[in-house]
């Protein structure tokens, strides 16, 4: 590629950052400070705010209250807010926000318009970008010729064209199919690095999120739950919402809890009386509260009924994925786990041992984030 113009990774910083529709609160005192160089998701269901918080550090909503720097400017404050051309940023939208009237170049040069660039660097680093996102062949055809996945790589060179140190993507993949989805992604998160750029990026896909980022912000309601590297998202989820949109296997009332180390306990099961569970102690439950055991599905695993370890269970259904098998299994009276792999197909009906690794397993109170 063309040798970029001088830019830099900007950094962002929000400080009880509060947004209103009316009688709905839509952000709820986010604080969150982003690296210069960093690519964050924020994950969370329809409604948790995400996208607000997105158009927000674009320009596109004005906040009720708090502050926002991007580098060193505050584009949002008490009696400031800078317009989103001014921010020093670019955005690729979910339905690609592509210029009809231009061809495919065109809409990538758009961006270059203010450039210092003479016209044959700028046709050059068009071209680098056009075959980078594997779409040098469609450069004279406009965007109503183009599949959704083609036009969504014409948005992300166009992005990078701009050359700016924050790039915010709004739930890029959501209106492809999974082939195009999954290659895209990988796409996305390249060029992004490569580029230097900062990345904001908003899904409501745990996957997505996990595959693509260096940090995960977790939000419901509002409100910034969790915000840590995926491995510790998903190894320590702060609270039982966090776990179980991040995936679990399956989520069952403990019976009783005995001590077994500092940070484990002992759970036995209502539906398995005399089974026993060790699982990591996330949210020690006082003595008249409710406890769940949260179970990762990575963290089971299925053997021969004449095994001596795990409790007992059945199949209740199996599907081949390519890689193995995925079941579906109950364990005690009516209670199932879903989505456990094995390199090995267990019949349906059949009789199996089920066993937990104490470190996927977590004993938390069920309402906690709720």
């Amino acid at each position: 590629m063309s040798e970029p113009e001088n830019h830099r990774a900007l950094s962002v910083q929000v400080e009880q950052l509060r947004k209103e529709f009316g009688d709905k609160v839509a952000l709820d005192g986010i604080d969150l400070a982003i690296e210069p160089g960093s690519f964050l998701v924020l994950l969370g269901p329809s409604g948790s705010g995400k996208t607000t918080m997105l158009r927000c550090l674009a320009g596109i909503e004005r906040p009720s209250e708090g502050t926002i720097f991007i580098g060193e400017q505050v584009v949002v404050g008490p009696k400031v807010f800078v317009q989103p051309e001014k921010r020093g940023l670019a955005m690729v939208f979910q339905d690609y926000a592509l210029w009809p009237h231009l061809s495919v170049k065109k809409n990538v040069a758009f961006p270059l318009h203010n450039s210092t660039r003479t016209k044959a660097e700028r046709d050059r680093l068009v071209g680098d970008l056009l075959e980078r996102v594997g779409i040098t062949s469609l450069a004279d055809r406009f965007p109503n010729q183009l599949s959704g996945g083609e036009q969504q790589r014409v948005a992300l060179a166009r992005a990078l064209a701009a050359e700016v140190g924050l790039i915010l993507f709004d739930e890029p993949l959501s209106n492809l199919d999974a082939d195009r989805r999954e290659q895209l992604r990988i796409e996305i998160a390249t060029l992004t690095r490569e580029s230097g750029s900062t990345a904001v990026y908003i899904t409501h896909d745990q996957s997505e999120a996990f595959a693509l980022a260096d940090k995960v912000g977790v939000l419901n309601q509002g409100r910034l739950i969790q915000l840590d590297t995926p491995e510790a998202i998903y190894r320590h989820p702060k609270n039982a919402f966090v776990a179980r949109f991040t995936g679990i296997a399956g989520e069952f009332p403990v019976a009783t809890l005995r001590e077994c180390g500092p940070q484990h306990l002992e759970v036995v099961l209502p539906f398995a009386p005399g089974e026993t569970i060790e699982a990591l102690a996330f949210d020690r439950p006082g003595p008249d509260s409710a406890s769940s055991l949260f179970v990762r599905a990575a963290g089971v695993t299925l053997s021969a009924p004449s095994s001596n370890s795990g409790v007992r269970g059945e199949i209740r259904d199996v599907a081949f994925n390519g890689r193995g098998y995925e079941h579906v299994v109950s364990v005690g009276s009516g209670a199932v786990l879903t989505k456990i792999f094995s390199a090995h197909k267990f019949e349906r009906e059949s009789n199996v041992r089920v066993c937990f690794d104490p470190s996927s397993c977590f004993v938390m109170d069920p309402s906690k984030g709720v």
